[in-house]
Formats: structure tokens, sequence, C-alpha cells
């Protein structure tokens, strides 16, 4: 049995729908079972094609990244404007705000805003200076630094080791310098610690020893993560954001499951209903990120075909059957024989949030759904 110290998933992760007014703020009110201020928002308009828009109370709510490219980061505050105890406001841009336009963020809490600066020469951890924080309870931090070239290791104040790394340089002069680059412990367990893949793009599986690794196979541990002088991730001049995840029982798990081509797809089990699922093809097709979450459900059940992407401008994809994902009690179960989800023999990376947990901290089993 799954045991967790997280009876309630969604005083960490929250997925919140809306509809746009128009107006040059509106207040977005979450509708999760404990109160969430939000230190990071991942914002898509779900009708349109527009950007997904990515802002964090590290950089400031008002500097806004997007997944869906590599552009350097912007002050706009007529995207996400500020946080409040529970949600977030919005300003009027089209994107997060048009009237009648519907939306979704997905919203993770860290530490409210407030910040560790970790001086490496004074506390001998890593050897280059960041400013981080981090959510222990949940696993999440968000952690920033300028890159100074060379091999260097990184303070993340998780506690622990991470288990999934996205990193971003914010102040890209080229479009190379802006790609977004994700780190996966079941690429690194399955090839080697090198391995990353592309967030903005369908790429498959990348690997460089100037990226991640440092010039040595050795990745994270419960201190610092290793970075090299690719100045996508470190270079001279450079201001990079990383976002570090680690796992926690009955409330987040990272991992990856093969494919078998057949309607009755692999199951995975998580130890928890999940809220929230991203699936990437990472070895053999190349396919787009995709997200799922249980507000976005078609038919008020499963089959659950409402994915989204994020590396693209594409809207909700609606009802079919290339996504078809059953979200269950205990974990995941694909019903599509697609190569986005389920190529013969392909491997699949995934990165997934509870809903409830499978079994209460007191050990007592949740009422199955």
């Amino acid at each position: 049995m799954a045991y967790t110290t997280i009876d309630d998933p969604s005083a960490h992760f929250h997925t919140q729908l809306y509809t746009g007014d128009g107006q040059s703020t509106q207040a977005i009110t979450n509708d999760g079972n404990s109160d969430l201020q939000p230190d990071l928002i991942w914002t898509k308009r779900r009708d349109s094609g527009n950007s997904v828009h990515v802002a964090d109370t590290s950089r400031g709510i008002t500097k806004q990244l997007a997944t869906n490219n590599t552009n350097s980061e912007a002050t706009d505050a007529t995207i996400h404007a500020s946080v409040q105890s529970d949600g977030f406001t919005v300003g009027d841009a089209g994107s997060v705000n048009t009237n009648t336009g519907t939306y979704c963020s997905w919203q993770w809490k860290c530490n409210g805003g407030t910040t560790t600066t970790n001086d490496a020469s004074s506390t001998g951890v890593g050897n280059l200076d960041s400013v981080y924080q981090a959510n222990t309870d949940a696993g999440f931090s968000i952690v920033t630094y300028s890159g100074a070239a060379g091999n260097n290791l990184v303070a993340h104040g998780l506690g622990v080791t991470p288990d999934l790394m996205i990193q971003k340089r914010r102040n890209n002069a080229n479009t190379n310098d802006g790609r977004w680059v994700v780190w996966h412990k079941s690429l690194a367990a399955l090839h080697n610690q090198y391995s990353f893949l592309f967030l903005h793009a369908n790429n498959t599986r990348s690997e460089d020893t100037s990226v991640f690794g440092a010039g040595a196979n050795t990745g994270p541990n419960s201190e610092t993560f290793r970075i090299g002088n690719d100045s996508l991730i470190n270079g001279s001049g450079g201001t990079h954001v990383m976002y570090c995840f680690a796992e926690k029982q009955g409330y987040s798990k990272f991992g990856s499951y093969t494919g078998n081509n057949a309607n009755s797809g692999p199951f995975v089990y998580l130890g928890f209903k999940p809220a929230w699922l991203l699936i990437k093809c990472a070895v053999g097709h190349t396919e787009s990120w995709h997200m799922w979450d249980n507000k976005r459900v078609l038919l008020g059940g499963n089959p659950n075909q409402a994915a989204i992407e994020a590396d693209t401008t594409g809207t909700d994809k609606g009802s079919s059957t290339p996504y078809n994902v059953d979200f269950l009690s205990n974990g995941f179960k694909i019903r599509e024989d697609h190569d986005v989800i389920n190529g013969d023999g392909d491997t699949y990376v995934y990165m997934a949030f509870a809903e409830i947990p499978f079994v209460s901290s007191k050990g007592v089993p949740t009422t199955a759904i």
C-alpha cells in the first residue's frame, strides 16, 4: 500500500478552468479543497491558438516565458498580473483574457516567493551561486542563477535528489540559447546522465555533455544539479531559471513506460489518481508534449481525450482517439495504439500529479473512482 504525507494534493498543485471577460484585470479564484497561492503558473487558451505562458514568483509574476517558443523573458502585466491567497489575476491580453475565451491554468505552490541565496563560496554547496525557493513537503523548487561558463554545480534547495528538471535561459541572444531543456531521471537511467529533451519542440532524446552532466556521467544529488558549458544552460552573462521536481509518494511521480501499439496499452501505477498528466515520446517517434487533467475531461469520464500540447499553440484536441487515457484510482492506462502515446517499442516519459492518493497518510485506502 502506498502511504503519503499529502492527503490533499490541491494544497500544492491545482488545475483551474476559467472564462475570459475581456476586462483590464480578472481575478481567478481556485476551486480546490485547499487554498493555493501559486508560485508557478502555466496558462493556456483552449479555444484559440495562443502561446503557453509560464510565470513564477522567483523571477516576478509579470515576467513571462512561453513553453512553445524560445523567446527571451518579457515583462508583461497584461498576462499574469499578480497572485492572491487562492489564485491569481490576469490582465487583458487575448492569450489569457479574451471575452468568452476558455482557459486553463496549472498551478504549483513553492514557498510564497520567499527565496534563499546560496553563496557557494560561503556554504560550500556547489560552486556557482544560486537563488532558490523550495517547497520540500511537495518536492518542488524554483532556482535562478547566472551563467559563468565551464562546468558547474548549482544548489537547488530540495534536500533530496530531483527526478525531473526544466531549464530556460531568460535572456537568450539567439534561438539556440533560448531552447527549453528537460532532464528526466528515466532517460538518465535508460541511457545516460547527459540525456535530455526539448520542451518547446517534438524532438526525441538528445545527449550532450555540455548541457547536463558537466563532463561526468553523474546526475544531480540532494544538494546540487550539474550543468555544462553550453550557453543555453550556463553561458557567461546568461540568466537562467530551473524548475526542479522530486517525487513524493501519493502526490507526484516521474517515470517511463514502453508502448505496445495496442488499444489495451500499458497500465502505469502511480499510487494516486492523477489530476494532471504529461506524456512525451522520448525514443521512437517525434511527437509533441501532451497534457491531460481532471478538469478538461470529455463526457464526464474515461477515456480522457482532452489533450493539449505544451510545445505548440494548438487548442484542446477534443474527442479524438489518439489521446485516449484512463485516469484510474491508482494510476493511468493507455487506451490507444497511436504513436502519440503508444508506439510499438517506443519509450515514453511522464510527469504526474495527484487528485487523491490511493492510500491516505493514516494508511486508509481512499474511495476508488
